[in-house]
């Protein structure tokens, strides 16, 4: 006899997309002669997606054996097939007291296949229908035969602890899943992989392609029949509830093993307080053992602990796990740390429109239990004869219908009657039901008509605490000088503990198991509130950092939202290539590559644009599918801590970013110098870069990526447009205060237009407000700090000592913050300090050049080691162009200046360094490429 009963592992598989899911490799003249006719016997959206593939490849299913209507609703395999116009038969049974039915038989037969198809049969099937095709019968199977025989195959591979899972595709024989072998594939089985987690990985769509290219290979001829080995073989019934209570006498990973192997079905159960409860989602607890209140657990070593994460329950081991979810007799499930609490179901009084969307709940209710009369509050959906297809329609019914609120497959276990489902909602709608609350130790500010609330400390695996060593510094608000608050200082503990969090996020968290779309969405998310927060990212911009407030709002905050957006869209875009090599014929090779990504990365950025350098950064890192570890320029910490928070509301998982500010050759160094770091993108000054790509290189041979100093050129041609070359050479050198990393650093205006380009820049410097930066008039703030403003000032000094003339600024303002007077200096000459030096600041450094010496000029302009941007205005076009494939920089402006877009590429030449921020290449620099040859 045949017993081929998977059913039992049929759950939230319909959360999966549906898609192409085949892969294989055949012979392209094969591949469309040799097709077969088939029949699928099955059931389960398994076999739905097994037989939508199977007809892409251009297979004939002569008809579908599927399991009968249940509440009037068909199988996923059943609707798809009739739809499709393929011949139906929903037979309840084939055998009667262990004989074939003839009829049924029969009309079996009639179909004529020349294969059976078997994903997911959950029926005794006779042998001489197994038999009857010209190719037999082949049949699916969750484990790696001949371990684990039998209908329990994945959750005894759980329970057993194997630390492989696979399945296997073989040749139906009269045993029981003992037939030959026609292909297997495996999977680690990760720490807290769950039957769900297991099947919705790997056994389900690989299974599905798997599936599809045994029949390929049946059809080719080409398909082995490998006997199994009764070495190694096990069977294992199907587990009943009254035998899969914890044995807890044993080690905490046993019993973790135990739990996770029977859920949901039937479900690992205790004794906690003289009750039976059972548990759900087990963990292996990470870490310290958090503070609980103590529940006695019948034959553990020790009491339990009901703490805000949940269940914590102690192997005879002394180790720990902890259990999210209980359920009780009465099947009502609840929240493991909502164990104590008598006000969990207490009433919600709903508002009007809440009101509305419950009775728009109770209509997707009514529809999918149509055998229930009327949907009162006491309805319970299970009892009514919902099943794990309905879980997932009510869930994607109400994200639909419902304005998008986020549900689970498990909120619907844990809330199964009307009343209580309801109560959920609201409580999810209303936003009041976290599982866990961010705790922030805020520094508040009434500031710009708002209450700005600003995270200081550390940010590491999701929380923010203190450094290790309790350690702050002072940030600056450079409009006055006044101390904003205290921010934690990091220690090189601090960002060992950082870098441990993130690369236990990427190697077992979910990011780096997460589908790439699913993290797209995550990112939108996180740039959706990042606009909900602009004014207040803005407002402390403004006060960390000096930048004018429109400015902030605008560039700052603005980009930085425009680029995360960017990037989410690439998550699902990021591909290979296949490659024709020179082996392929006649042994038939296939080489592609795949792009994956590091791992651990560290981001170093600077003060000038703190939020912006975030964005560019991180969003290309994180949508490459890599976690990081970021440290803030040390005077400007508190957007990038503001951030962090708004990376929990959004629900990136913990580890994933880290905030670790503090100083550079403490915190940079060690991130430059960690070996378990596989990438570093810094911007900042070149001898920095230098000690970091040494460091790099010494460390372990981590990636860089540099974007140093610049002294950009920009040229201004007799025939430009006079206006405009003002007006965006002004903004070329004082945008942002000049602390702008392409800034301007010399310009060379054309003689016969010189003395009237100077005498309009400095009519309108005059015309500038400089001021406090959150008025909205105020054109020109204060320098980002104090050191920095002296640097200014004495670079200003310099100039007049070597002889260019200062025609005017030069100084600091009179005033009480960090404000430097917009400065233009003419006159300079080549050998000069200031024309082979970057200011970082409000200084126009302008020199001649004679009328028409093209050439000469694009020498001079290029007689600096370095290259970050360069700029030409001219309405020549020919010249431009000339000039343009001349300039020894990353970028070129013709015509305009500081135009920036997240979709172009940005990064320097030369000592301005290498790597890319922005636009498709920016990925690159945070992915590897792997090239694999297969033999077929």
């Amino acid at each position: 006899m045949l017993d081929i009963c998977h059913g039992k592992v049929n759950r939230n598989v319909s959360r999966l997309f549906a898609g192409s899911l085949l892969s294989q490799i055949t012979d392209l003249e094969a591949y469309y002669q040799n097709k077969l006719k088939l029949a699928l016997i099955g059931q389960s959206l398994f076999g739905q997606e097994v037989y939508t593939n199977l007809r892409k490849q251009g297979h004939k299913v002569v008809g579908v054996f599927t399991v009968p209507d249940k509440d009037g609703k068909a199988d996923p395999l059943a609707v798809v097939a009739e739809k499709d116009g393929t011949p139906v038969f929903k037979f309840p049974r084939w055998r009667v007291k262990g004989k074939p039915i003839p009829e049924v038989v029969e009309a079996y037969k009639a179909v004529g296949a020349e294969l059976n198809v078997m994903p997911f049969c959950s029926q005794f099937i006779p042998m001489n229908v197994i038999d009857f095709p010209k190719h037999g019968s082949i049949i699916y199977h969750p484990s790696i035969l001949p371990r684990h025989r039998g209908a329990s195959a994945i959750n005894w591979t759980l329970i057993e602890g194997d630390k492989k899972a696979g399945f296997s595709i073989f040749w139906a024989d009269d045993g029981l899943d003992t037939g030959p072998i026609l292909l297997q594939q495996e999977c680690p089985v990760e720490p807290n992989d769950t039957v769900d987690t297991l099947y919705n990985r790997f056994l389900f769509p690989e299974g599905i392609k798997a599936m599809v290219e045994a029949v390929q290979l049946i059809a080719d001829g080409k398909a082995p029949k490998i006997p199994q080995s009764e070495e190694g073989a096990s069977y294992e019934g199907i587990q009943k509830k009254s035998n899969a209570k914890v044995n807890m006498a044993q080690p905490a990973e046993v019993i973790h093993n135990w739990i996770r192997g029977h859920d949901k079905v039937p479900g690992a159960w205790v004794v906690i307080d003289g009750k039976p409860v059972t548990l759900y989602s087990s963990s292996m607890l990470s870490g310290s053992v958090p503070a609980g209140q103590p529940v006695e657990v019948e034959g553990a070593s020790q009491p339990g602990l009901i703490a805000k994460s949940g269940l914590i329950l102690f192997g005879s081991d002394g180790k720990a796990l902890q259990v999210k979810n209980l359920q009780f007799e009465d099947r009502n499930m609840i929240p493991a740390s909502k164990y104590f609490s008598s006000d969990e179901d207490a009433s919600l009084d709903l508002t009007d429109d809440e009101k509305e969307m419950a009775e728009k709940i109770r209509a997707i209710w009514k529809g999918i239990l149509s055998n229930v009369p009327v949907i009162d509050d006491t309805t319970d959906f299970f009892k009514s004869g919902a099943a794990s297809m309905d879980v997932v329609r009510l869930v994607e019914e109400v994200k639909q219908k419902c304005g998008g609120v986020q549900l689970q497959n498990e909120d619907v276990y844990m809330a199964t009657t009307f009343q209580s489902f309801i109560q959920m909602f609201v409580r999810r709608l209303r936003g009041e039901d976290q599982e866990e609350e961010l705790l922030i130790d805020y520094v508040t500010k009434d500031v710009n008509n708002m209450t700005v609330k600003m995270p200081h400390q550390c940010f590491i695996n999701g929380n923010f605490e203190d450094a290790e060593d309790g350690k702050t510094y002072n940030t600056v608000n450079p409009t006055d000088g006044s101390v904003i608050c205290k921010v934690s200082y990091a220690s090189v503990a601090d960002v060992d503990r950082a870098v441990s969090a993130a690369k236990e996020a990427f190697d077992n968290g979910p990011w780096g198991k997460m589908n790439p779309r699913d993290r797209g969405q995550l990112l939108y998310r996180l740039a959706d509130l990042m606009e909900e927060h602009q004014e207040e990212l803005a407002t402390i911009e403004t006060l960390d950092s000096g930048a004018v407030y429109t400015l902030a709002l605008k560039t700052h905050v603005g980009m930085s939202i425009q680029t995360f957006r960017y990037f989410a869209g690439w998550c699902d875009k990021i591909q290979g290539s296949t490659i024709p090599i020179n082996q392929a014929r006649p042994n038939r090779n296939l080489t592609f590559t795949k792009k994956e990504p590091l791992g651990v990365c560290a981001i170093v950025i600077p003060w000038n644009y703190p939020l912006m350098m975030l964005a560019w950064k991180s969003a290309a890192c994180l949508a490459a599918g890599n976690t990081l570890v970021l440290k803030p320029a040390q005077v400007t910490p508190l957007t990038a801590l503001k951030f962090a928070e708004l990376t929990v509301k959004a629900g990136i998982p913990k580890g994933v970013i880290n905030i670790v500010p503090g100083s550079g050759g403490l915190v940079g160094q060690r991130m430059s110098d960690h070996p378990d770091i596989r990438k570093l993108g810094f911007t900042g000054s070149t001898p920095i870069g230098k000690q970091i790509m040494k460091s790099c290189a010494v460390s372990n041979l981590k990636k860089v990526s540099l974007e140093l100093g610049g002294k950009s050129p920009l040229i201004i041609f007799s025939d430009c447009d006079m206006d405009k070359a003002v007006r965006m050479g002004m903004s070329s050198v004082y945008f942002n205060k000049g602390e702008n990393c392409i800034a301007a650093g010399r310009l060379f205006v054309e003689e016969s237009i010189h003395d009237e380009y100077i005498r309009r820049v400095v009519e309108e410097i005059k015309k500038m407000k400089i001021g406090d930066p959150l008025d909205r008039s105020t054109d020109h703030g204060p320098q980002n700090h104090k050191a920095h403003l002296d640097k200014l000032v004495e670079y200003c000094e310099l100039g007049v000592k070597e002889g260019a003339t200062l025609v005017y600024g030069g100084r600091q303002v009179d005033r009480q913050g960090f404000f430097m007077e917009p400065t233009v200096f003419t006159d300079v000459e080549d050998h000069m300090f200031i024309a082979k030096e970057e200011s970082f600041g409000p200084v126009m450094v302008v020199s001649k050049f004679k009328d028409g010496d093209v050439d000469g000029v694009l020498s001079r302009a290029n007689n600096t080691e370095f290259g970050l941007a360069s700029g030409v205005f001219t309405r020549d076009i020919n010249k431009a162009m000339y000039v343009s494939e001349r300039l020894e920089a990353g970028t070129v402006f013709v015509n305009t200046y500081n135009k920036t877009d997240v979709a172009a590429p940005f990064g320097g030449f030369k000592q301005s360094g290498f790597g890319k921020d922005l636009g498709e290449e920016a990925l690159h620099e945070y992915l590897r490429t792997k090239a694999v040859t297969v033999e077929y």
